[in-house]
This record gives C-alpha cells, sequence and structure tokens, in this order.
C-alpha cells in the first residue's frame, strides 16, 4: 500500500467527532456568555460586553451548525440526488456573516459609543475575574477542538490544515475558539490599563479592537466557507491517496482522469482509466466493478463512484483540441494549392 493512501485509510480509524467538539463549545458559550453578561451590567466595562455580544454570536453559531449537522443526514432525494451534504457549507457560511455582523460591528459600535464616557468601571477586578473564567473554559473548548483536529491533520501544520481542510464545522469552531481566546486577551489588556491609569478610554479602545479582530476571524472563515459551498474537490492528500490506490489496482494500466467533489462529510468520485486488456465484455465489466467496490471499501466516504473505461484513442491530444493559430492555417492553405490547381488541371 502507498504512504498516502495508507495514511488517509488509516485516519478513517481516528474519525474526529465534531458534535462533541461543538457541543463542548456550546457550553462553555453559554457559561461564558452569561457570565459576561452579569458583570458587563454591574460594572459597566465595554469590553466586557463586547465580549458578551461576541459570545452571544458564537451560541448561536454552535446551534446553528448542530442544526446543519442534522439537515447533512437526509436522505438523497430525486430534488437531491447527492444527498444534502453540503447544507453544512451553507450553515458555516451563515455563522461567518454572523460572527462578522454581530460580533464584530456591535463590539466597534459599543467601543465607539464609549470612546466619549468618563464614568470609570464599578467594580474592575469583578470583571477581570470574569475574564478569567472565561479564559478557563475556552481554554478547555480549544483544546477539546484541536485535539479533534489532531485526529486528521496529521504532519500539516494548523494553518495548512484550515486552508485544505474540507470539514467546515471543525473549522469554524477552531475559529471561534482562536477568536474568543485572542478577545479575552484583548479585554484583559483593556481592563488593566483602565485599572492602572483610571481613564475608560482604554476599555472603549478595547472593545474596538475586540470588533476588529472578529471581522479579521469572520472574513477568514467566509472566504474558506465560500469556497466549499461553491463546490470543490476533495483535499490534495486525498486526490492522491485515490490515485496511488487506483494506480495499483492490477486491472487498471492507466487513469486518464479523476475527479473528486466533497459534499460534506460525502465524497464523490469520477474515474476515467485504461483497463488492461480483455478478451471478452463480461471481464472488463467484472474489472471495473472490482475497482469500484476496492474504492469503496478503501475509502468509505465515497458514496458516489463513476468509472469509465476509455481506450488508447479515446483521448485526444491537447494539441489536438487547439484551434490553429494563423500562420498554421496560412501553411497549411499554401501545402494544399498545388494540389488544387493539379486537381483542376486533371478536370480541364
Amino acid at each position: 500500500m502507498d504512504t498516502d493512501a495508507g495514511n488517509v485509510a488509516s485516519s478513517h480509524h481516528q474519525k474526529p467527532d465534531t458534535a462533541r467538539s461543538i457541543l463542548y463549545a456550546l457550553g462553555a458559550n453559554v457559561a461564558i456568555m452569561l457570565a459576561k453578561g452579569v458583570g458587563a451590567y454591574f460594572t459597566g466595562s465595554s469590553s466586557l460586553l463586547a465580549e458578551s455580544m461576541h459570545s452571544l454570536a458564537d451560541t448561536a453559531n454552535e446551534f446553528l451548525l448542530l442544526l446543519g449537522r442534522k439537515q447533512a443526514k437526509a436522505p438523497a432525494s430525486a430534488h437531491h440526488p447527492l444527498g444534502h451534504g453540503r447544507v453544512t457549507y451553507f450553515w458555516s457560511f451563515v455563522v461567518a456573516l454572523l460572527l462578522f455582523n454581530v460580533g464584530g460591528l456591535l463590539s466597534i459600535v459599543e467601543g465607539i459609543r464609549k470612546l466619549d464616557d468618563t464614568t470609570r468601571i464599578q467594580a474592575p477586578w469583578v470583571a477581570i475575574a470574569i475574564v478569567a473564567f472565561a479564559m478557563v473554559a475556552e481554554g478547555v473548548s480549544l483544546r477539546m477542538a484541536l485535539s479533534q483536529i489532531a485526529k486528521v491533520r496529521g504532519q500539516l501544520g494548523l494553518w495548512a490544515w484550515f486552508r485544505e481542510t474540507r470539514r467546515s464545522e471543525l473549522i469554524v469552531v477552531l475559529a471561534e475558539d482562536v477568536g474568543a481566546a485572542a478577545g479575552l486577551s484583548i479585554a484583559l489588556i483593556a481592563l488593566l490599563a483602565s485599572i492602572i491609569t483610571g481613564n475608560p478610554i482604554y476599555d472603549a479602545w478595547g472593545s474596538i479592537a475586540i470588533g476588529v479582530l472578529l471581522m479579521i476571524v469572520a472574513s477568514a472563515l467566509v472566504i474558506e466557507t465560500r469556497s466549499l459551498l461553491l463546490g470543490e474537490s476533495a483535499s490534495p492528500k486525498m486526490r492522491r491517496a485515490i490515485r496511488q490506490f487506483l494506480n495499483a489496482q492490477d486491472d487498471i494500466a492507466e487513469i486518464r482522469a479523476l475527479v473528486t467533489l466533497q459534499e460534506g462529510e460525502d465524497l464523490l468520485i469520477a474515474v476515467q482509466a485504461r483497463m488492461r486488456a480483455m478478451t471478452r465484455p463480461e471481464d472488463l465489466v467484472g474489472a471495473i466493478a472490482r475497482c469500484k467496490q476496492a474504492l469503496k471499501a478503501h475509502f468509505p466516504q465515497a458514496t458516489w463512484v463513476v468509472f469509465e473505461p476509455v481506450n488508447g484513442s479515446d483521448a485526444a491530444p491537447a494539441s489536438a483540441n487547439r484551434r490553429p493559430s494563423g500562420k498554421s492555417r496560412r501553411a497549411s492553405r499554401a501545402s494544399r494549392r498545388p494540389a488544387d490547381a493539379a486537381a483542376l488541371k486533371s478536370r480541364g
């Protein structure tokens, strides 16, 4: 077994528990949202209020991700013949927009509103304690997300995995947790600056900074989930593994084309291949059936496999499909002139 095919096959036995990651994030965000909201009410901290709005957006996001997972399990139908797996990408895209609008814009608006407010923060150390509690809770959620991601990212760095993965729910949970941890750090710095200087403007600027951070995180999520929503192939690692696996099959002489399409956790594979020489048509049918069965057994997420056999003359070279240049057409016409003249003379 080739290296990539073997690595991808072994990752099937370490399938991440995405639902568990979402539930951990949901529980953490509900607790944090309540703590931040109560703290913002009693202390008047803009940074805490911004963070409570952030947690409110994250809580709504987790419910939407769970809804998407439920809808993705709906069976295929005549209207949706490939199933509903891509609905998870839609809800992940909606989550990114909510994070941008609710979490980011409202935090900036709140910070701007408080820039001219000279009221000092009440019970500032209560606010510090709440932020510390929130950082611990977010740390637990982030650790859970990273442990699930580690099961599938292999040797890839975290940023490379974020760019290549097709697991939209995990990238949303990861982005939310990282954004929350960074936002809480900003809130802590802003609160400490306000306490030390006695100037609440640092708290207001902290709210604005949190809003900008959330908009950056949301923008990255929008870019990634939009691409998934439009339709992406399997990851480069998965494509290499499929090609290596097919090349190792005795019945296949050459892979002419390999097309993959990711549909949530499901995968569509279309193969165009030149088969080994066979004397009877039924042998060819049996070889194709064996290849499809082996492919589905090795890559269980492949819910659809389309296999088209071709012979050596089916695929025309790229130059045959290219339109001749003007110079080539003129040369062709010139080469035909003597023959045309000879034909006319013979007719005369």
